[in-house]
């Protein structure tokens, strides 16, 4: 969808939402935080969303639904989390579970489960069970073959919205043996079973996301039609793991809304008070805690930019890339969070007023952003296990494949660029030593020292300066291969189990995010609106990232400090979202009127 259009959908959505902070509004934080004290599941909030459509924009328009690329319904999601993350994956657990329909389903199958959802049926993704967690070549459930379809037979467990549906997509054994070509995947209407046949496990209650249904099903030999099956017998690994990879890079936009919300309602506090005769937010400590809670959220911004655009421009990288935006993303804004809470000091244990207890919601929430759909470790081995491919090819590529990697990297990143039609069934599971965020690179450094040398003196030098840092960053990839080279030929078979294989696949993290950083400077800072793009905010997100390698040497001063605030609180005073996207937010009462 076009910048302009998607601006004026999300904007639309926040019009109709309404201020949040305002009681009166459609999903105001009052009424959030009392789903959340109750462990109520967000249905008035779930059905609100359906009546207006915004499902309708994660389906496929080819079926029914208006979805042509995935980066709309990700930022609708955005807009509605920042709100309630608990209604945010309410939410999207039904388009996820539809992912396996569009990865592999047949026409008429697709078009019979658009239609069903846009009817108001809802889906879980009955993946996960007890016994096997992410382990999942050894599930248990089976689906055996018999005349005209197969019987179900076991448990899923940990089934977001598994009791509030009603319809489940499910992964099954076909064969007695398991292994990677042994599962299939289903997908069952609750509407065509005898009563009883699906039978609930208990809700569980959780840290976070409290009112969300997560519980699960027991299935004793329920029969579907040989027209349930999605894709060839066999393949249901293929498809879960491509499923799994839409579903780590969605997930990110919990982590950046919770972000949003909290440093949002920071700014809103230390507006309000003072110390020692000044306001909170022009002290040099607290403006250099805020900005640098900025400056993080930003950078998980640009990695999701490029993540989510990768699924359609090079699906067949998605390999990396999906792992790389699960892992990085709410890891650095788990840390981001706690940095917050230093800000608010002893009120953020004051659960009772809303404007805390919505911070506190927020933190809790986010963490689902670590764990759902596969959690730190199981991402950070799929990077590393491609360490090799990905470095070698990084450090010795040929012009030619640099070429290509600049091209692509300039619709990655480039906001305003058109996005080719979405294929999930294109999606491999290896990236085949490519990331073109990282092959790219080089050429978007020359670019960004050009856009230094055309700039204003001051813009100028912290352009300058964040190119240099940059290149320090990204010049740890060679030191990088070395030390993987080395700990492979040290430990030999363990290598894979060791804690520097995971510590290699962090590191090569920070060198992805710095160049998405510089990618996304270079090529949307033409269609960006005022006060971005900002080199003093460039500076200081390279800066964080180098500091995650060097943690007390810094790169920026208070003037780059104070030029990344201006640009904060010009963001915070227009309303609109901390994003380079800048979509413009519900219009806000004061908050001390509501309470807040």
């Amino acid at each position: 969808m076009p910048k302009s259009d998607l601006t004026e959908l999300a904007g639309r959505l926040e019009r109709d939402l309404g201020d949040p902070h305002d009681p009166s509004s459609r999903m105001p934080y009052t009424r959030v935080l009392e789903h959340d004290e109750q462990d109520d599941h967000p249905t008035e909030f779930v059905h609100l969303l359906q009546r207006w459509g915004a499902l309708d924009y994660s389906l496929p328009r080819a079926q029914g639904g208006k979805a042509g690329d995935v980066e709309t319904g990700f930022n609708l999601m955005r807009l509605i989390a920042r709100r309630d993350p608990t209604t945010a994956t309410a939410f999207v657990i039904t388009s996820l579970s539809f992912m396996p329909a569009w990865v592999a389903g047949t026409e008429a199958q697709k078009r019979a489960l658009v239609d069903s959802i846009r009817r108001g049926n809802r889906f879980a993704w009955g993946l996960s069970e007890i016994r096997h967690s992410g382990d999942l070549p050894a599930d248990e459930m089976t689906a055996e073959k018999t005349d005209g379809g197969y019987l179900l037979t076991g448990e899923k467990w940990l089934v977001g919205n598994s009791s509030v549906t009603g319809g489940l997509s499910i992964y099954a054994r076909t064969d007695p043996r398991g292994g990677p070509g042994g599962y299939s995947v289903f997908v069952l209407d609750r509407r065509q079973t005898p009563a009883g046949a699906v039978n609930e496990l208990p809700r569980e209650r959780m840290h976070g996301l409290r009112g969300l249904d997560m519980s699960g099903f027991r299935l004793d030999r329920v029969f579907v039609p040989d027209s349930a099956r999605l894709g060839r017998e066999g393949q249901g690994l293929e498809i879960a793991l491509k499923t799994a990879q839409t579903a780590h890079t969605l997930v990110s936009g919990i982590a950046l809304s919770a972000v949003d919300t909290g440093l949002r309602g920071i700014l809103d506090f230390t507006d309000g008070r003072t110390a020692l005769g000044r306001k909170v937010r022009e002290t040099p400590y607290s403006r250099r805690q805020l900005t640098e809670c900025f400056a993080d959220l930003m950078v998980a911004d640009a990695v999701s930019l490029g993540a989510v655009r990768a699924l359609q421009v090079v699906p067949e990288h998605t390999g990396v890339w999906s792992s790389v935006v699960k892992y990085f993303v709410p890891t650095l804004l788990e840390r981001t969070y706690a940095q917050l809470n230093v800000v608010l000091g002893a009120s953020f244990y004051l659960r009772g007023h809303p404007q805390y207890a919505i911070h506190q919601k927020m933190l809790r929430d986010l963490s689902v952003a670590t764990f759902a759909d596969g959690n730190t470790a199981e991402n950070l081995r799929n990077i590393a296990l491609q360490l090799d491919g990905l470095l070698a090819t990084a450090t010795t590529a040929g012009q030619d494949l640099l070429d290509e990697a600049d091209t692509r990297a300039a619709v990655l990143f480039g906001i305003d660029r058109q996005l080719p039609l979405y294929r999930p069934w294109d999606q491999e599971l290896n990236s085949r030593g490519r990331d073109d965020a990282l092959l790219a690179a080089p050429a978007a450094l020359v670019r960004l020292r050009r856009l230094a040398a055309e700039a204003r003196p001051d813009e100028r030098d912290r352009l300058t300066r964040a190119a240099d840092t940059a290149a320090q960053l990204l010049a740890g990839a060679a030191s990088l291969r070395e030390r993987v080279t080395s700990l492979k030929a040290s430990l030999g078979r363990d290598y894979g189990q060791s804690a520097e294989f995971f510590d290699l696949a962090k590191e090569y993290c920070l060198l992805h995010a710095a160049a998405a950083c510089v990618h996304t400077y270079v090529h949307s800072a033409a269609a960006l609106e005022e006060p971005l793009p900002s080199g003093a905010l460039l500076l200081l997100q390279m800066e964080r990232l180098r500091r995650h390698l060097r943690p007390h040497e810094a790169v920026t001063d208070a003037g780059v400090v104070n030029d990344v605030m201006r640009v904060l609180r010009r963001l915070h005073l227009e309303n609109r979202l901390f994003s380079y996207w800048q979509f413009p937010l519900a219009e806000r009462g004061d908050p001390r009127a509501a309470g807040l």
